[in-house]
């Protein structure tokens, strides 16, 4: 199969996972039984998301350093840790819809400038990903390290603002919403 091929089909793939989380997100209605449930849930996806970040950066680091198999390892846990985060993710935003935003003024500005720039490379980060971890296992390192520029920073910077956007939602700015 091409490389072109494989991004058609990565392509695909994440359509079909993005309308399923547009149906889940917005269509799909819970028994009312489960809507107190799993509060922690925040917190895991938080935690997700930093392990997340810390593991492209290590993996990054690794590859930098030549350390190949440690380089996939990390690469490997920063998946997980993101597949982790998404059905987390969903599960509280099923459960609970979105959560409101309570800060004021200039914090306002910038917490949604921050989630809109998340949301907006967070879709951008699910095919990016898939090609770069389909050319690595398919062991096209030329294609992998092309793509890698890319979803490596975009990676980063939607796990790192999941984390910033927990701290303004459930620390700084705690609204008595789930």
């Amino acid at each position: 199969m091409s490389n072109r091929a494989i991004t058609i089909v990565n392509l695909a793939l994440s359509a079909v996972i993005y309308i399923g989380l547009m149906w889940l997100i917005y269509a799909f209605e819970l028994e009312e039984l489960w809507r107190d449930g799993l509060p922690w849930l925040p917190h895991f996806n938080a935690a997700c998301n930093a392990t997340s970040a810390s593991a492209v950066a290590l993996g990054i680091w690794f590859i930098r350093q030549g350390k190949k198999q440690a380089h996939a390892a990390a690469m490997i846990a920063a998946t997980l840790a993101s597949a982790a985060f998404l059905v987390g993710y969903l599960t509280h935003h099923t459960l609970h819809g979105d959560t409101p935003f309570i800060g004021t003024g200039a914090v306002r500005s910038v917490y949604f400038a921050i989630l809109i720039s998340h949301i907006i490379l967070a879709g951008v980060a699910l095919p990016l990903i898939l090609n770069t971890l389909t050319f690595a296992a398919l062991r096209r390192f030329e294609a992998h390290r092309r793509i890698a520029r890319w979803t490596y920073p975009v990676w980063l910077y939607v796990s790192v603002t999941g984390v910033v956007i927990w701290f303004f939602l459930r620390v700084w700015f705690p609204s008595p919403v789930l």
